[in-house]
């Protein structure tokens, strides 16, 4: 089966699991996918999307107080009819609020095959309310580099194969230069490390998984990744990342949020 085939099938993977990953690496692995609970309140950003059964499948950025940041492979076969979202609980199985959905962008250029300009927003019926477990965060004012410290959150799989957490987690990692990032990938079956994207890597047995998809990934106060795609899972190999400093201007331009 070549490739191009995996990858659509694995498209239709993601619809419920999230997290776009080449499926030459599609093995089980015991490994736990390393990360410890996020102490309750302190991703206040977090989002949870829900299917029409409630179900988890990916993550989300609170931006502001209507719009919620995440993958264009996450909504691009959703509708507002379809999913919802959950903020203000570091469980899956319970708290927070939730909230119907006005409308979903995805980006005009998203190609789920080369998995490229893979960013959306979803705009929220109504407002969110913001207390001390639900904040926005803020997009970043400079590009990330090589070497930066990450944090990493998500209700993603902590072992491939295996079940979704009900416990948000968190996990500390450090960006790698594009330049990197490609050199590691060179040779192996996988879409292209472009610039627009944010490759993470600690070490084998550390990283993002199925479920992550659309989550955010964070240096300092600023989120500048949205989760995209990988190998399955935690393999040693880098993780890759939408770069939201490369799409800042679409994101405010389709939601009007100024800074």
């Amino acid at each position: 089966m070549t490739f191009l085939v995996l990858t659509i099938c694995l498209g239709l993977f993601c619809y419920s699991e999230g997290f776009l990953l080449p499926k030459y690496f599609d093995e089980p692995i015991p490994r736990i996918v390393g990360g410890e609970d996020a102490a309750e309140g302190s991703v206040p950003y977090q989002a949870s999307l829900r299917s029409i059964f409630n179900s988890h499948f990916c993550g989300g950025s609170i931006i502001s107080d209507k719009w919620i940041l995440t993958a264009a492979h996450c909504t691009v076969s959703q509708s507002e009819y379809t999913m919802s979202v959950v903020v203000g609980t570091n469980r899956l199985l319970s708290g927070g609020k939730k909230y119907s959905v006005n409308k979903i962008i995805v980006h005009e250029d998203y190609d789920g095959l080369l998995i490229i300009n893979d960013v959306s927003v979803v705009q929220v019926v109504g407002t969110i309310e913001f207390n001390d477990r639900v904040k926005p965060i803020k997009m970043p004012d400079e590009d990330t580099l090589g070497g930066a410290d990450l944090i990493l959150t998500g209700w993603g799989r902590l072992s491939y194969p295996g079940s979704l957490p009900d416990k948000l987690q968190t996990i500390n990692l450090t960006a790698l230069s594009v330049d990197d990032c490609q050199k590691i990938y060179s040779g192996v079956v996988s879409p292209s490390v472009q610039e627009t994207q944010i490759c993470s890597l600690t070490k084998r047995g550390e990283g993002a998984c199925h479920g992550d998809s659309g989550g955010p990934l964070v240096e300092g106060d600023r989120v500048v990744g949205i989760v995209s795609w990988g190998m399955p899972c935690a393999k040693g190999y880098p993780d890759v990342y939408t770069r939201v400093f490369a799409f800042k201007n679409w994101i405010e331009e389709k939601t009007n949020i100024t800074e």
